[in-house]
C-alpha cells in the first residue's frame, strides 16, 4: 500500500483553500498585496525616495502608487538601485542585503542582467510550487503517483561566490533552497544538478535514467526532448515509457509548447498530462489550474502586484521600447482579448519594473492569461505587427498540414531591394522542401493576421525559407555558453543577435563545404 503517496496527498488536499473563484476579488487580493509590500518597503532607500508612507497614508493607496512611483526597465532599476545591492549594501529596494542574484538574458539582451532573489521571493516560489503540486490532486491521480520522482532540469545548482552574493541561473538558485521533504522527490539529485557542463550534466541523467521512477518532468521544451530522446536511444527502447511507466505529467515553461507537441507525443506511449507554468527570474508568476482552464490563472496574493501596459503604438516604439509616460492599468481595468506588457512590483525590490513579457487575458473572470511573446520579440519592418503568437501558431500548422517536426525555428527581417522581406530559419531533421515551407508560411500568416496581408502586398516583397539541422541550433546556443537548463533560442533575431546568427551561419556553412 503506497501509505506515503496517501499521506502526501491528504496533507495537499488539507492544505487547499476552498476558494470559489467566482466569489473571488481580484483587486482586493492585489490591494493586499500592494500595502504589504510597501510597508515592508518604506524604509529601504527606495521607501524613502518615494515616501511610501505618503503613499500608504492615502485613501487611494494604489492610484497613488501608480502616479507616484515611475515605470523602470532592467536599466533604471539596476542604475539606480540594484547595483548597491550587488555591491553589498543593505535595505536599498527590499529590506535586508541580498544573498542572491539572478543571471538572465533573457531572449533578446545580449548581456547578463542581474535580478535580485530574496529570502521573500524565494518563500513566494516554494508557496507557489506547492500550490500548483496542490492542484494535481483535481486531476485523480492514483495516491502511488505522489510517491514518484519529480525530474526538474534547470541550470547548475552551484554558484559563484562574488564577495557579498551568490550569482547563478534561477533554476540553479530555487533548486539549491529547496525544502528538506522535497529532497527525496527531486531529480537529478545534489550530485548532478551541481553539474556546470550540459554535455557531462546530460550523460549522467541518462546513466541513471533507469535506476529512478519519475511521475513529473519539469523544464524547458527543448531541452526535456533532448534529454527523453537521448535516453530512450542510449537503452534501445521505444519510448520514455519502458523506462519510466509511471511518468504522468510534464510541466512546462518559458516558450509556448505549441510547436513541440508533435514531438513530444512520438516520446510516449500513453496520454501525458501538460501544464504550463510562468515561471520567471523575477517571479513565480501563474500556473494552469485544473478543469477547463485556457491559460494560466496569475497568483494574486502571493508577493506580486501586477500592473498592465496595453502594448501598441501609444506605449511602445518601432524597437519595442517604452515610451515615456505609458498608460498603465490595473487587474480590474484589463479586458480579454487585448494585448498588454507585464509590470511587476514583488518582495525581491522590483518596482512597477517591467518584465519584457506580453500576455493577453483569455479569461478576466479566472485571471487567466496566455504568453504572447516578448516586447522586443516581434516583426514589424513596415507595420506588420507580425507577433511571437503569430510565429508560433504557423509553425504549428505548417508542422501538422505536412507532418513534420520543426523543433527550432527563428525569423529576421532583411532588406529586399527597396523594401523588405521575411527570412525563416528552421531546425529540423525530417525532410523538408524550403520552397513549399514559403508557400505554406506565407498562407498561415495572411490568414492569421490582417496587417500581414496588407503588407505582403504593398512592402513585404518576398519570403525566404532556410532548413537546417537541428543541431546547428543546439551548437549556436552552446557557442554563447546558453546550452541546456533554462535557455530558450529566441523566436525572432534583430540587430546584434542577428548578426552573430550569421557571422555563425557563415562559418558553419564553409566548414560543411570544405
Amino acid at each position: 500500500m503506497p501509505i506515503l503517496g496517501s499521506i502526501i496527498r491528504k496533507a495537499y488536499e488539507l492544505r487547499q483553500l476552498p476558494i470559489d473563484i467566482k466569489n473571488r476579488n481580484p483587486v482586493l487580493e492585489q490591494n493586499r498585496v500592494l500595502k504589504k509590500l510597501l510597508i515592508k518597503a518604506q524604509d529601504t532607500a527606495f521607501g524613502e525616495h518615494y515616501n511610501f508612507s505618503g503613499i500608504l497614508g492615502r485613501q487611494d493607496f494604489s492610484g497613488q502608487f501608480s502616479s507616484q512611483v515611475p515605470v523602470h526597465d532592467y536599466g533604471s532599476m539596476f542604475k539606480n538601485w540594484w547595483y548597491r545591492s550587488l555591491n553589498g549594501e543593505p535595505y536599498v529596494a527590499w529590506p535586508g542585503k541580498v544573498k542572491y542574484f539572478a543571471l538572465t538574458s533573457g531572449t533578446s539582451e545580449a548581456s547578463s542582467k542581474h535580478i535580485p532573489v530574496t529570502p521573500d521571493m524565494l518563500r513566494a516560489m516554494q508557496k507557489a510550487s506547492v500550490r500548483q503540486l496542490i492542484s494535481a490532486t483535481k486531476y485523480g491521480f492514483p495516491d502511488e503517483f505522489y510517491e514518484k520522482g519529480i525530474l526538474m532540469i534547470g541550470g547548475s545548482t552551484h554558484l559563484q561566490y562574488n564577495g557579498t552574493y551568490y550569482q547563478g541561473d534561477l533554476s540553479g538558485i530555487t533548486a539549491k533552497n529547496i525544502p528538506f521533504w522535497f529532497q527525496h522527490f527531486y531529480k537529478p539529485g545534489r550530485r548532478i544538478s551541481r553539474e556546470h557542463e550540459w554535455s557531462v550534466k546530460l550523460t549522467e541523467i541518462v546513466r541513471e535514467a533507469r535506476n529512478w521512477d519519475i511521475g513529473i518532468i519539469v523544464g524547458v521544451p527543448a531541452w526535456i526532448q533532448i534529454i527523453l530522446e537521448k535516453i530512450i536511444e542510449y537503452y534501445g527502447v521505444e519510448t520514455i515509457h519502458d523506462i519510466w511507466p509511471n511518468l504522468s505529467a510534464y510541466v512546462h515553461s518559458g516558450v509556448s509548447f505549441e510547436p513541440y507537441i508533435r514531438s513530444f507525443e512520438k516520446l510516449f506511449s500513453h496520454p501525458i498530462l501538460y501544464n504550463e507554468s510562468y515561471l520567471a527570474s523575477e517571479g513565480y508568476i501563474a500556473f494552469q489550474r485544473p478543469g477547463n482552464s485556457k491559460g494560466m490563472q496569475l497568483i494574486l496574493d502571493n508577493g506580486i502586484y501586477f500592473e498592465f501596459i496595453p502594448y501598441n503604438d501609444r506605449n511602445f516604439d518601432a524597437d519595442g521600447d517604452l515610451k515615456p509616460d505609458p498608460e498603465t492599468l490595473t487587474i480590474g481595468q484589463v479586458e480579454e482579448g487585448r494585448e498588454y506588457a507585464l509590470l511587476l512590483t514583488t518582495c525581491a525590490g522590483a518596482w512597477r519594473y517591467l518584465i519584457g513579457d506580453t500576455i493577453k487575458f483569455v479569461s478576466k473572470e479566472r485571471s487567466e492569461i496566455v504568453l504572447t511573446g516578448r516586447t522586443k520579440q516581434f516583426i514589424s519592418l513596415c507595420g506588420e505587427h507580425l507577433s511571437q503568437d503569430n510565429i508560433n501558431r504557423a509553425i504549428r500548422m505548417l508542422q501538422d498540414e505536412l507532418n513534420v517536426k520543426i523543433n527550432e525555428f527563428t525569423l529576421t527581417g532583411v532588406r529586399f531591394g527597396n523594401l523588405f522581406a521575411h527570412q525563416w530559419y528552421l531546425g529540423t531533421d525530417d525532410a523538408l522542401n524550403p520552397a513549399l515551407a514559403v508557400v505554406k508560411l506565407d498562407e498561415y500568416l495572411k490568414v492569421l493576421n490582417d496587417d500581414y496581408r496588407v503588407e505582403r502586398i504593398e512592402a513585404i516583397k518576398n519570403v525566404l525559407v532556410e532548413v537546417l539541422p537541428l543541431q546547428v541550433f543546439h551548437d549556436w546556443m552552446k557557442s554563447r555558453g546558453k546550452e541546456g537548463g533554462a535557455h530558450k533560442f529566441p523566436r525572432v533575431l534583430k540587430n546584434d543577435q542577428l548578426e552573430k546568427w550569421e557571422e555563425y551561419l557563415r562559418i558553419y556553412k564553409t566548414q560543411t563545404h570544405n
